[in-house]
């Protein structure tokens, strides 16, 4: 018989991580992150920035609109949603309306 190895329960892989801009939360529980990603052009060399849109789970609704978010992949918990929120790395700051 082969020995059995010691694997960590908490090791499990890695898994990807985005840093992104959320940019919708009105569903329960899931937010929307637009995450930025730049790359020379294949032809020309300019730099061209492009995005890709998340859905990621949200338990405790935390994230608000504007807010700058870390999402980790996981596994697939609806139809879309394959990411969930780990933290809210920078909160947004509205500048309130004045009022006359």
């Amino acid at each position: 018989m082969a020995e059995a190895t010691n694997i960590e329960k908490t090791d499990r892989g890695q898994r990807k991580e985005r840093i992104g801009e959320v940019i919708s939360n009105k569903m329960t529980k899931t937010i929307i992150v637009r995450v930025e990603r730049r790359f020379p052009h294949p032809r020309y060399k300019k730099v061209v920035t492009g995005y890709s849109k998340f859905y990621a789970h949200d338990e405790k609704s935390e994230a608000k609109v504007g807010d700058k978010v870390r999402i980790q992949e996981t596994r697939p918990l609806s139809k879309t949603k394959n990411w969930r929120l780990v933290e809210v790395i920078e909160k947004n700051v509205d500048v309130g309306a004045v009022a006359a």
